[in-house]
């Protein structure tokens, strides 16, 4: 007998969520299985979802096929007409013990093929105790699920439900852990991570619980953020950017255009210049800030001058790492219904962002030469600055330690140094 095998596709936090469905599936005493963690934001997703569902059946004939996710939470019945698959799970259900207890392989056969229900009638969220995944490098807790916003391109809401929180102690619970067990980096993860707090009593922003982790957990040395809105950036985290050396000066923001017309009928709650404030006030607060950003290229009625904005963008809030996501029509959302860019454009404006991205990122590289960061060995020879810039070091280092090292230089999109 062998363990069940996942398979992740999407973010960071479906990557967590694997990790804690692979405790619940071996308390289960559920072997053999593969489990395949599906994703939704684009169509393309689905598409790479079916593919590999086919591609596991092909090489494991009598595994039974478990598909959940965001994927199988929006269109249960894509999946669950798949002749390969023998069990469809809500993004709910699939971090419920019992479910995992119902599909045991003596149980398997008496339960309905579709284990999904209505995600938005989901009131909280679980504060799964995992012990980390990934390295060993640095850990991820999840605080948040769930979005309550409701952005024209997104089906994520739907398949993830409304936004909910895990209370501040729970969180405070798990880091704590963490560090015992030796993690010198914890990443506060979710889908829609400056909303939390406003479900808990008394409604805590999410700068609340930056400072409250920083001031109880006293032994994490490095605190980082995966992404947020700026939009909804609050005093506290503000103040955290500013005083609070153990919170690393690496933000991503959830920016996704340049021109106001677009940001409107994307029905984002922001506009360029909330943007370009933001940047410029946090590069105040903390010099050494580096910021990424998710852009989309082509969304629909984009012409080239909104696309120049966005290109644009780029420099005035001073972007270092980008995530360009092509527009790709999600049926059901409503911009799939207005008027499409032609595919040719869509390509040629992401390539063009992509290389206003790069040069960003060289010009990055190059004003760190001679300086001396704090990096965090992700395995013997690379690791991560305060930035999260890739650094390369000759000399084998302890994978999780924290070493101070000096840049020598830099080579193919990375930085070189040397151990102080």
């Amino acid at each position: 007998m062998s363990a069940p095998k996942f398979t992740t596709l999407g973010c960071r936090l479906n990557a967590y969520e694997s990790e804690a469905m692979r405790e619940l599936a071996a308390s289960a005493g559920l072997q053999d299985a593969q489990v395949v963690n599906t994703c939704a934001v684009t169509a393309e997703a689905v598409r790479k979802a079916k593919k590999e569902i086919r591609r596991l059946r092909r090489e494991h004939p009598e595994a039974p096929i478990i598909v959940t996710g965001c994927a199988a939470q929006t269109e249960p019945e894509t999946f669950a007409a798949m002749d390969e698959v023998t069990r469809v799970v809500g993004n709910h259900e699939k971090m419920q013990p019992e479910t995992w207890a119902s599909l045991a392989p003596d149980m398997i056969g008496d339960t309905e093929k579709v284990i999904v229900n209505d995600i938005m009638s989901v009131t909280e969220t679980a504060g799964h105790m995992i012990d980390g995944f990934g390295t060993r490098s640095r850990a991820y807790v999840q605080v948040q699920n769930g979005c309550d916003h409701r952005c024209t391109f997104c089906i994520i809401p739907y398949g993830r439900g409304n936004s909910r929180s895990v209370p501040a102690g729970v969180v405070v619970e798990q880091i704590k852990r963490l560090v015992d067990r030796g993690f010198n980096e914890v990443v506060l993860t979710g889908v829609d991570l400056t909303s939390w707090g406003a479900d808990l009593p008394a409604a805590p922003r999410f700068g609340d619980l930056v400072m409250r982790i920083l001031k109880l957990v006293p032994d994490l040395p490095r605190l980082r953020i995966s992404s947020i809105d700026s939009i909804e950036a609050d005093e506290n985290l503000m103040q955290a950017i500013a005083t609070e050396n153990r919170l690393m000066p690496h933000l991503h923001l959830s920016l996704q255009h340049g021109d106001d017309l677009i940001l409107k009928r994307m029905k984002r709650r922001h506009l360029r210049d909330d943007a370009i404030r933001f940047t410029e006030e946090a590069l105040k607060l903390r010099p050494d800030m580096t910021f990424g950003a998710d852009i989309i290229a082509g969304f629909p009625t984009e012409t080239e001058a909104h696309f120049e904005n966005s290109l644009k963008l780029v420099d005035e809030c001073q972007l270092t790492w980008l995530h360009v996501f092509p527009y790709s029509a999600r049926e059901g959302t409503p911009a799939a219904r207005m008027p499409a860019v032609h595919g040719g454009a869509i390509k040629e404006r992401a390539a063009q962002l992509r290389a206003a991205g790069e040069q960003r990122v060289a010009m990055h590289l190059s004003h760190q030469q001679g300086k001396t960061h704090h990096v965090l060995m992700e395995n013997a020879h690379m690791g991560r600055t305060e930035q999260f810039t890739e650094v390369r070091i000759a000399q084998p280092q302890a994978e999780g330690s924290v070493l101070k090292a000096q840049v020598v230089g830099q080579s193919g999109g990375h930085l070189l140094a040397e151990a102080c």
